[in-house]
């Protein structure tokens, strides 16, 4: 069992190797929780899960950020039997799965199938649900199944290049060319040329993006500003969580690569309760009537990722998460009892709970790593954490090194998030605190909801 020491004022928590726990207490509650990832996402998810009375919060693995509201495991994700031994001997009663990885790998199915793991709660699709995130292919012919609005799209293996091609010379340019399968989100290219989308769509299918471009999607290129909706659903009632818009470029102005997201803005000015009806309407029922249909058993979160179209909203992808870095916004954004919300999510009685959001505005501005998103160093130490005011700092890739000083482990390091009464406020405040971080290469974007403050 490892201590680790915390900023100055802080107590001391602890890192459990999951082993070394049998029949040891932490404390008497009502409670135990444990989150699966090591992200920002997750950091966020127990912070909230964290203020839940009576509630301990356990995260395998967790980062140093997690370590503050709970008690970090030294679990990897793929190992089931190790999170069912964990939860048994820990009396878990509720799993929350942050990253998409082990819904696809169906931790879901497991639970189900263990018997001993009948009275753990999990939240997640089974496996064949978490193919709307695990396949785009999937995806994209469950939406026209099921009627639900999305860009025009053609899948291609190498048997059928050459219809590749030609569906490559009718639509215009920019093209859109997706990996079938989950390929760390670097699996998405958009390119002006068409010369070059052929290229990359035979490189694709060679192996480019290993197994998960075997298959390639191709689509038309959808106008219009992106947005964020999150959907927590039973199977039968469901909620909208607050919106997110993300930012994924490296650089200002939408400009350099694209990373995992660089931050993100809670609510969005443009959706306003006519376009979020539009989205619940041709949308939301839709999905949830499909996967009804399907026989999937849905206890989770849908995160729809749209483009806003002149005011009617388009699905551009599925995830069967929540989003990284929205969720850090998010979740400073809604009230109430959080673990009540899961809780009453995986016995299918949402209907039953009462939900609400804070009017107040979040802005999350993730500092990363040096080169980050391509190759970057990690271990370096971090300083100006015990100096932030009035924000949540979510870590998204931190860890502790032999001297217990926090020092970074990813490309995505940190993220700012910030409330005021709307955007300007929020992004001053987060951008103020945020240049009280320091370490060796960081770098954040600088225009962190700029372009919806021009909106309002």
């Amino acid at each position: 069992m490892e201590k680790i020491i915390m900023y100055p004022g802080e107590a001391r928590k602890e890192t459990l190797d999951w082993k070394a726990v049998q029949g040891q207490h932490i404390t008497a509650v009502n409670h135990n929780i444990l989150v699966l990832g090591s992200g920002g996402r997750e950091h966020a998810l127990a912070w909230k899960l964290a203020q839940s009375e009576g509630t301990h919060v356990f995260i395998a693995p967790g980062n140093a950020g997690t370590a503050q509201v709970g008690t970090n495991v030294n679990i990897k994700l793929s190992d089931f039997e190790a999170i069912k031994e964990f939860c048994l001997n820990r009396s878990i009663n509720l799993v929350v799965v942050g990253p998409e990885q082990p819904l696809v790998d169906g931790i879901v199915d497991f639970f189900k199938q263990e018997e001993s793991l009948r009275a753990v709660k999990i939240i997640g699709p089974d496996k064949r649900g978490a193919q709307l995130e695990g396949s785009k292919a999937f995806a994209k012919d469950f939406m026209e199944k099921y009627g639900i609005p999305t860009a025009k799209c053609i899948k291609i293996n190498k048997e059928n290049l050459s219809e590749g091609y030609k569906f490559l010379e009718t639509v215009k340019s920019p093209y859109v060319l997706k990996a079938d399968g989950l390929a760390a989100g670097k699996g998405v290219l958009i390119l002006n040329d068409l010369q070059e989308a052929k290229e990359e769509l035979s490189r694709m299918l060679d192996g480019k993006f290993g197994a998960a471009s075997a298959t390639v999607v191709i689509e038309e290129f959808l106008k219009g500003i992106e947005v964020s909706v999150f959907v927590l659903t039973d199977g039968e009632h469901y909620v909208l969580l607050p919106e997110a818009k993300d930012y994924k470029r490296i650089g200002d102005g939408d400009t350099g690569l694209n990373t995992g997201g660089m931050g993100a803005v809670s609510p969005v000015p443009f959706c306003t309760p006519e376009f979020l009806d539009r989205v619940e309407d041709r949308i939301v029922k839709p999905t949830l009537k499909g996967l009804k249909a399907e026989g999937i058993d849905y206890k989770g979160f849908i995160f729809l990722g749209l483009m806003n179209d002149g005011g009617n909203p388009c699905v551009i992808e599925y995830n069967v998460r929540m989003g990284d870095p929205e969720t850090e916004a998010v979740m400073t954004r809604i009230e109430g009892d959080f673990a009540d919300l899961l809780f009453a999510c995986a016995d299918g009685r949402l209907n039953e709970v009462h939900y609400a959001k804070s009017d107040k505005t979040a802005v999350t501005v993730m500092l990363v790593s040096g080169g980050y998103p391509e190759a970057y160093e990690k271990g370096k130490i971090m300083t100006g954490l015990e100096a932030l005011k009035d924000v949540v700092a979510f870590h998204a890739g931190t860890s502790f090194n032999a001297d217990n000083e926090v020092v970074t482990s990813g490309g995505r390091v940190i993220a700012v998030t910030a409330h005021g009464n709307g955007i300007e406020e929020a992004r001053n405040k987060a951008y103020q605190e945020a240049e009280k971080i320091h370490f060796e290469g960081v770098n954040f974007r600088h225009d962190i909801g700029l372009d919806l403050m021009r909106m309002q």
